[in-house]
């Protein structure tokens, strides 16, 4: 959980990922070694962040440019890591958005950006990070490494950049973010359906761009989209971890303040468009239609399968056509939901897609086709790599029990 914040800490003083991940990974060491015979500090984080940090110095200090790159690091090394506040928003005082930029060069493909901030920021092992990307894994761990080898090579700076550099990274950061709450929104291995953690450092980070780019309507639709669907996460799972799909939640639990939030950040992204909305304000909208419905039954799912109508024109893709079968099965009926399904099965990216089995059998389900319906919650079991939702899948192979995809 707090890697992340160490590496960004670290990358401040050593200027070079790869080294920060490794000193940080030496702090953890030194935590599993220390901690069951001195006991766990009152701030795990900033123990870990001050011994990278000391770490980081004593490496500094054996290059030939110790001089210039202390007194860079300056007193900073002499406290325990605390997140500085924002302040100016053209100046902004925080690691982790600093490496997330740092990440998103234009020296890296936009998939090493992608690939490396999700391990960086988001903590992801290769494996998760192949599963989030829907990349195979070999292919990710190559442009992790050579991602970390090209900003160490061309100097790459540690910082948020400004002007034309700063719009021209955005789309990356975005799509960054995204995928890192996505991961906590529903995680794609282990033993937790959920990972708070990376939900509120997504969240967070796309709080502090709504103040570092108030023009930008994406940015406001990001915000709103993380917002809305982080007001749902305690009706998400039951007391024990097991998901609670949509249908079944209980609303009352639903975060009221989150929801306001991200009406509010929504309604900003509208004042300041200027076109039509973008791919994270569409996807915003759709999450505030279920947001105003106080019921599942009240929910407008003619609306949200207009909304998805035009994100798949605007941002065309196999894993939106899935979302909206979702959304036109609910107003046209599962028959018509089973075509858009069908006609986007055979795409590359969800060969190892779990969710397209797993509406598959939902919609083969009200259709009355049990047996095929079984099988397809069978084999989208087989896929995932999470244990909670893997149990959910095999329940319903074994019983077929109606519900469907939180959508």
């Amino acid at each position: 959980m707090e890697a992340p914040r160490i590496i960004a800490a670290v990358t401040r003083i050593v200027r070079d990922v790869g080294i920060a991940e490794e000193l940080a990974q030496d702090a953890l060491v030194a935590a599993l070694e220390q901690w069951p015979r001195q006991g766990v500090p009152d701030s795990p984080g900033g123990w870990l962040t001050a011994v990278a940090r000391r770490r980081a110095v004593d490496l500094v200090r054996r290059r030939e440019n110790y001089a210039r790159k202390l007194q860079e690091v300056g007193r900073a090394t002499e406290f325990a890591y605390e997140a500085p506040a924002v302040a100016d928003p053209d100046d902004i005082d925080d690691d982790l958005l600093r490496l997330v930029f740092m990440s998103c060069h234009p020296v890296l493909s936009a998939e090493a950006r992608v690939a490396l901030t999700l391990r960086l920021l988001g903590g992801l092992t290769t494996a998760e990070t192949a599963r989030a990307t829907l990349t195979p894994e070999p292919t990710v761990a190559q442009r992790i490494v050579r991602a970390k080898r090209a900003l160490a090579t061309r100097n790459v700076a540690f910082e948020v950049p400004t002007g034309p550099d700063r719009e021209a990274r955005l789309g990356s950061v975005l799509e960054v973010i995204y995928l890192v709450f996505n991961e906590g929104y529903a995680a794609t291995a282990g033993d937790d359906y959920l990972r708070p953690g990376l939900c509120e450092d997504a969240l967070r980070l796309a709080r502090v761009l709504q103040s570092l780019m108030p023009k930008e309507p994406e940015v406001h639709g990001l915000a709103a989209l993380l917002e809305l669907q982080s007001s749902r996460a305690a009706a998400r799972t039951t007391a024990d971890g097991a998901p609670v799909l949509l249908r079944a939640q209980n609303r009352g639990r639903w975060n009221t303040l989150l929801i306001r939030r991200g009406f509010a950040a929504l309604t900003r992204a509208d004042a300041v468009a200027s076109g039509p909305p973008g791919p994270y304000v569409l996807q915003a909208a759709i999450a505030a239609c279920h947001a105003r419905a106080t019921t599942y039954e009240e929910t407008n799912w003619a609306q949200i399968a207009t909304l998805y109508g035009l994100l798949a024109a605007r941002a065309p893709s196999p894993v939106v056509e899935v979302n909206r079968a979702v959304a036109v099965s609910m107003v046209d009926g599962p028959a018509a939901a089973l075509e858009i399904v069908d006609a986007v099965a055979g795409a590359p990216a969800l060969r190892d897609y779990h969710v397209l089995p797993s509406v598959r059998g939902d919609l083969l389900e009200r259709l009355g086709r049990l047996g095929e319906a079984r099988a397809e919650y069978a084999r989208a079991a087989s896929l995932t790599r999470n244990a909670r939702e893997r149990e959910l899948l095999l329940g319903r192979a074994e019983s077929g029990p109606t519900g469907e995809r939180e959508r």
